[in-house]
């Protein structure tokens, strides 16, 4: 099953920003009012996802809670990536390399 992350394409540190401009993004091409006719019931459920994805990711609480209940996976997640150079979003985007600032 796809994180909430993963329906809406972003990163677990994504900002408030970014989760709102990624919804409104996949709202524009799959809410059922704009696809064609023979793609409304698979879009209604698609966008359902969508939108509860949002619900959650959008509610500092809910999304706190999204996060304590599935930290397991970002753990394996993150141990799988372990050795690699990763940009992480932080609270003023600066996109800092992990790698270059471990030793400051």
């Amino acid at each position: 099953m796809a994180s909430l992350y993963d329906v809406l394409g972003i990163s677990i540190g994504a900002s408030c920003v970014e989760i709102k401009a990624a919804y409104r993004k996949l709202a524009r091409t799959c809410h059922p009012d704009v696809v064609a006719m023979n793609q409304k019931e698979s879009s209604a459920h698609q966008f359902m996802i969508i939108q509860s994805a949002y619900s959650t990711l959008s509610d500092p609480e809910k999304r706190a809670q999204y996060d304590r209940d599935n930290r397991y996976r970002r753990s394996s997640t993150m141990a799988s990536m372990a050795g690699k150079s990763h940009t992480f979003s932080c609270a003023g985007g600066s996109g800092r390399k992990w790698e270059t600032d471990q030793c400051w």
